[in-house]
């Protein structure tokens, strides 16, 4: 059967499982746009095509499939950019696709030409440019599994409009006819490895378990659970794992790092085996790494073999998917230590030490806030507290980069995997809205709620209008303190209060106009006495998207807090906390 390059462009993505592509037409692309009308495909058309690049993300976050955004050539394929780096930090299964000029016309400068397989290939997992149309269904089939495969990530194809128009004729490939020389991830845990760690696990006495994305990339949120419970070890969840085990289980510790609560900080500290699981050792979690946690052995499990060794050399070195490696693990510890006498022998005098130290600073130094006055405006908190209560269980929730996310990922009760939908590694502002977006059209059965800052909101909120266009009921708490906010807090403690171009207006845009005018409904909140109403409001408008815009206290810090380059046995609780701990009696202090 004949097929243009462009209708076998459609076939290949149909025959990939594809529902949704996420896009921006334009010249180069067109032909590719034609065939669309036609298809099986749901393409969901965005104002701005870092905007599909998001929603691709978003869509991939809440799903585990992969997203895929179609745009065209020069400027539409540059402001995909940043979403594609963003999904290669936070290792997000995506595919984009990208028109160019035709191949005789490559190198010419011809217009909006730009060399896509260059500039991205640093940012995604591997690239392609097509140079004959009976390539297309290979290469369509090859860049899904290289995206879905071993550690995900984004890829590209980049299609000469030339290419789009040729002729092919059409066929759908194996595996083996794959051309991927040297990519064969390794997925299962060598043996000899597997025993050696479970035998340190056997024999550690304060373990502590660090739980990274790759734990949620691998859907091994049961395994480790498992893991956990037979080992009695608490587990701390990165800002990328949250939701790994439920923040209600009583060895879930939190979120470590520099905004991490002293609990998960300092039991990493004090520890003496670090179980890392499909996490990297970001500068984030470890602060000063020559004083990460100084006592521990590590057990570094990671399917990316290019992430042992790179920042903390680990003991025991374990190259494999998560869920494979940490099953492997439970059925070795069980083998070790005997089905019969499993539950005495976590019960050693050791390990009770450390759980009683754990529980002592959960006891001292728990999360709290000053709830005393909102004259300046609402508490950040206690919005994120509010909402999460009004909330369904399994709510999908999404946030910018900044001090709203830490405050999101710090109060908000994380119960299931993929509900937490952020920007972990390149710390992208803006990508709430469309990532957001991308959420709900992939889990349309789920409750999807972004949390935003005044600052990351205005860079991508023209996505409302394709929420309304497109009938996908996104809701959108904005928690506008009219600054930059963590950039204010760091000029605040560490440059002497000099508050260099970071006052945005809390006034200016009107956001309740802004968003009815992008054919959304919007409402506002200037005391606490209005967020459960308000939120409640929100909560029942289901036909298109809510923004709330939440005027909070521009005062408000994140803390705890590990300045950058100290060591995190530097933690600053905050004066909140301090504040809690100071008014305990000393019966009442844990020692």
């Amino acid at each position: 059967m004949k097929l243009t390059g462009a209708q076998a462009l459609i076939r290949s993505l149909e025959s990939c499982g594809t529902e949704v592509v996420f896009g921006l037409p334009g010249g180069a692309i067109l032909p590719v746009y034609d065939p669309i009308i036609d298809s099986s495909l749901r393409h969901i058309l965005v104002r701005h095509e870092q905007g599909a690049g998001h929603a691709a993300e978003g869509y991939a976050h809440a799903t585990g499939r992969p997203g895929v955004a179609m745009v065209t050539s020069g400027p539409g394929a540059t402001n995909i950019v940043t979403a594609l780096a963003d999904a290669y930090m936070d290792s997000i299964p995506m595919v984009c696709i990208t028109g160019q000029v035709p191949v005789g016309a490559i190198g010419t400068d011809a217009f909006q030409e730009s060399d896509t397989t260059g500039i991205t290939m640093s940012v995604t997992k591997h690239n392609w440019l097509v140079t004959s149309a009976q390539d297309i269904p290979r290469i369509v089939a090859e860049a899904f599994h290289v995206a879905t495969t071993g550690r995900p990530g984004p890829v590209l194809i980049d299609l000469p409009k030339d290419i789009s128009n040729s002729e092919m004729e059409w066929y759908w490939p194996d595996e083996s006819d794959f051309d991927l020389p040297g990519y064969k991830p390794n997925l299962r845990p060598h043996p000899r490895m597997i025993t050696q760690a479970a035998k340190m696990i056997v024999q550690a006495q304060r373990p502590v378990i660090y739980a990274g994305g790759g734990v949620i990339k691998a859907r091994a949120s049961e395994a480790l659970l498992e893991l956990a419970q037979l080992t009695k070890i608490p587990v701390v969840t990165t800002l990328m794992a949250r939701g790994a085990i439920s923040d209600d289980h009583p060895l879930c510790l939190g979120m470590p790092g520099m905004h991490g609560n002293y609990t998960a900080v300092t039991s990493i500290q004090q520890c003496d085996l670090l179980i890392c699981l499909g996490a990297r050792f970001d500068d984030r979690v470890t602060g000063k790494i020559s004083a990460f946690a100084p006592k521990a052995k590590v057990i570094h499990v990671d399917v990316d073999p290019a992430e042992l060794g790179k920042v903390r050399v680990a003991e025991i070195p374990i190259v494999a998917d998560c869920k494979l490696a940490i099953e492997e693990l439970t059925k070795a510890v069980t083998a070790l230590v005997g089905a019969s006498s499993k539950e005495d022998f976590w019960a050693s005098k050791p390990r009770l030490e450390w759980a009683e130290q754990i529980a002592t600073w959960q006891h001292n130094y728990p999360m709290v806030y000053d709830k005393s006055d909102d004259s300046s405006g609402v508490k950040p908190q206690a919005v994120i507290e509010t909402l999460r209560s009004l909330t369904p269980d399994d709510t999908i929730l999404v946030s910018g980069v900044g001090q709203h996310q830490m405050w999101a990922s710090q109060y908000w009760k994380f119960r299931h995997p993929n509900t937490w939908v952020n920007s972990g590694g390149l710390g992208t502002m803006g990508f709430a809205v469309p990532a957001a977006l991308g959420a709900k059209v992939g889990r349309p059965d789920r409750m999807v709620w972004a949390i935003d800052g005044d600052g990351c909101f205005q860079m991508t909120a023209q996505e409302i209008v394709t929420a309304t266009m497109e009938q996908i009921p996104i809701k959108i708490a904005i928690l506008n303190n009219a600054y930059l906010g963590m950039v204010r807090q760091w000029q605040e403690m560490f440059y002497e209060e000099r508050y260099s171009e970071v006052y945005l207006s809390p006034d200016l845009p009107d956001y309740v106009k802004w968003t009815e005018a992008m054919g959304g409904v919007g409402l506002k909140v200037e005391s606490s006495d209005e967020i459960e109403n308000t939120i409640d409001k929100a909560n029942s408008i289901n036909d298109r998207p809510v923004v709330i815009d939440f005027r909070i206290d521009a005062t408000e810090k994140v803390f705890p807090m590990v300045p950058a380059g100290h060591s995190n046995d530097d933690i600053v609780v905050g004066p909140a906390i301090e504040a809690y701990f100071n008014s305990l009696s000393k019966k009442d202090i844990k020692q």
